[in-house]
């Protein structure tokens, strides 16, 4: 639950046009040792590296990811804080920059990073600047793991962690992290797939192409939905997969990007494949490990299914695992997660946004319910989800 007032917790803020003190600004944390979620008084940042800018946050999106961390099944604030403050899908503009800041400049709109590499001299991905690689499992995560994230007033980052987004993108660009799961998904789907030399499809005009593939995303959430633009706009026959049934906001919104909704409820596993065929990738955005594996088992020849979700700690489910075992084995297939994401994923998933908004603007946009502001992150974080993205607005530019 949300905290009572107390000592450095604030529940309501403050008043509009209060004051604040230079050394703290308003932030929402999770206090693990209290169970409970508030909105804090945070030290306000100032710069404390040449390579570092400082960052106004615009607007910070919430996932499934906090609002698990709100039921304390993981999330750590960092060693020297009893709080974690939240969010890690941010959109901010840049204020200040330290000497040594190379490509940013204040008046700049940016999407940071999450995952920060570990201090292991023998990491080679974290050595690489590829810390989603990790090979030590010591990295660091903004807003989830020994690391304050964005949902407060203002943070600083390293420039190396920091995208610049186009004005044009500003009233979608806070969905950029989340599209980056599909980004690195498919920049490790192309190098696999690679293995058919035969498909000479899956490349047009020196870029890959997935015309002529069958694609299965299951889930219809923001990262489901993110997916499915991707993978049509990468010419894939593309199918969303999810329980509810059609019609509601987001089958409509599917619908109207081309591309077919099918609700599990009125279309079984075996139905599935028989409408859409060979399924050559499965792309997974529920994080339903009962169903993500029912619809592992109809994968189709030489297919790839990629997981993308983290469920929550429960019971074990049982599964076929001779099936999947010897599908896996004799079809030649290959399963693959996708966790966090590097530079390149971010700088393309800023490159496709704009793609999509000359595609689906309007589709693109309504994927974003609500913007709401800081008073209001209770609900979106405690309350039951509703909406496809739900947003907090700090300030505008």
């Amino acid at each position: 639950m949300f905290a009572s007032p107390q000592e450095n917790v604030r529940w309501p803020p403050a008043p509009e046009g209060a004051h604040h003190f230079i050394e703290d600004m308003q932030a929402v944390g999770a206090i693990p040792k209290k169970k409970e979620v508030a909105i804090v008084e945070h030290p306000q940042p100032s710069l404390g590296r040449d390579d570092e800018a400082l960052v106004k946050s615009l607007e910070v999106g919430i996932c499934g990811t906090d609002r698990e961390i709100c039921t304390f099944v993981y999330g750590d604030p960092p060693a020297d804080s009893d709080y974690l403050v939240l969010g890690h899908e941010s959109l901010g503009m840049i204020t200040e920059v330290g000497n040594k800041v190379e490509g940013l400049k204040p008046g700049d709109l940016v999407v940071p990073s999450v995952r920060r590499p570990c201090s292991e001299p023998h990491c080679a991905p974290c050595q690489a600047d590829l810390q989603d690689f990790c090979a030590t499992g010591d990295f660091v995560e903004r807003g989830i793991k020994m690391s304050h994230g964005f949902m407060t007033e203002f943070y600083t980052e390293r420039d190396k962690y920091l995208h610049v987004v186009p004005p044009s993108l500003r009233d979608v660009a806070v969905l950029v992290e989340p599209l980056t799961i599909a980004e690195k998904a498919m920049a490790q789907v192309w190098p696999i797939q690679t293995r058919l030399p035969w498909v000479k499809h899956h490349h047009e005009n020196g870029k890959p192409s997935g015309r002529g593939l069958n694609a299965v995303v299951l889930g219809a959430g923001p990262v489901g939905i993110l997916g499915a633009m991707k993978l049509k706009a990468e010419g894939f026959n593309t199918f969303v997969y999810s329980r509810s049934q059609a019609p509601n906001p987001k089958a409509s919104l599917v619908e109207s990007l081309g591309i077919p909704y099918i609700s599990a409820l009125d279309t079984p596993l075996e139905a599935l494949a028989e409408r859409v065929g060979s399924i050559d990738l499965v792309y997974e955005a529920v994080g339903v490990s009962s169903i993500a594996y029912k619809v592992l088992s109809i994968l189709g020849l030489n297919g790839i299914y990629v997981f993308t979700g983290i469920p929550a700690p429960k019971a074990p489910i049982e599964v076929d695992a001779d099936l999947i075992m010897r599908n896996v084995v004799l079809k030649n297939q290959v399963v693959v997660g996708t966790v966090n994401a590097d530079g390149q994923a971010f700088r393309s998933a800023i490159s496709d946004l704009g793609v999509f908004m000359e595609k689906w603007p309007e589709a693109l946009k309504s994927l974003i319910s609500r913007r709401c502001t800081i008073d209001q992150s209770r609900e979106l974080l405690l309350d039951k989800a509703t909406g496809i993205k739900n947003v907090v607005r700090f300030a505008s530019a």
